[in-house]
């Protein structure tokens, strides 16, 4: 039952994504940024509603009251696509996200992704692609824009890790802009690569805000680092939640 539910949602994932793509195309080019923006939170925000009803996978949103105001350099631990749309759902509406370049060229979603400010950074391109992110990261800060880094640069299954890379960490460290971590235990219920969506709650935490007032992007970068893994640590394993267990 869990694979027949995974394949039905897998149906709306990729409706959806060609739908809002598809609106976002038609508008994009005259319409002002913000309703490119709203159109992507709907996208995103439909599809934890179907996740919710169809897979029976919803999430907790803990700490909320810590979100500032202004915008932020978002630092989060990456595991899965669920945390791509909830970010998008939940976090301010104006924000630029750091992705590989690869992502640009797919058809109708990567296509419209170019009207929602993306950073598409060259991974191999190492030092080109960290000056890329400052230099473009400072100029969205400046326009008012979130900038979301998966620092890890890829999806991590649970219980592991990456070393996390620098470049958001250098990018406040130029602009003074404060960084917010996040942390969540997505990838337990939606594993990377993986069709399979677990029932469950996922449990997403935001991070209390660092100030990098005189810090050097090292220090931000262990700070926010140390943070994001010891609160994963802490979250609940469903392997051990009896519920998660139960057959559907």
């Amino acid at each position: 039952m869990i694979l027949f539910r995974s394949l039905i949602y897998q149906v709306f994932f990729i409706g959806t994504s060609i739908l809002f793509s598809s609106a976002i195309l038609l508008i994009g080019w005259m319409k002002p940024a913000s309703a490119v923006s709203r159109l992507s939170r709907a996208w995103a925000r439909s599809n934890l509603v179907a996740l919710r009803v169809i897979c029976r996978l919803d999430y907790r949103l803990h700490d909320v009251d810590r979100l500032p105001r202004d915008p932020a350099i978002v630092l989060c631990k990456h595991q899965s696509a669920w945390e791509i749309i909830a970010l998008r759902a939940l976090l301010p509406l104006e924000q630029t996200w750091v992705l590989k370049q690869e992502l640009m060229h797919l058809p109708f979603f990567g296509w419209a992704l170019r009207y929602l400010q993306p950073i598409a950074i060259d991974r191999s391109a190492g030092r080109r692609a960290v000056t890329k992110v400052i230099r473009e990261g400072e100029r969205l800060l400046g326009q008012g824009r979130w900038v979301i880094v998966f620092p890890e640069g890829t999806r991590v299954a649970p219980g592991t890790r990456r070393p996390y890379a620098i470049g958001g960490a250098l990018l406040a460290e130029r602009t003074r802009c404060p960084v917010l971590p996040v942390a969540h235990n997505a990838g337990y219920f939606w594993g990377r690569r993986s069709l399979i969506k677990r029932p469950g709650t996922i449990d997403l935490v935001i991070g209390p805000l660092l100030s990098v007032q005189g810090m050097k992007a090292t220090e931000i970068n262990a700070i926010a680092e140390r943070w994001i893994e010891s609160t994963v640590e802490k979250l609940p394993n469903p392997d051990d939640v009896q519920e998660f267990m139960q057959p559907d």
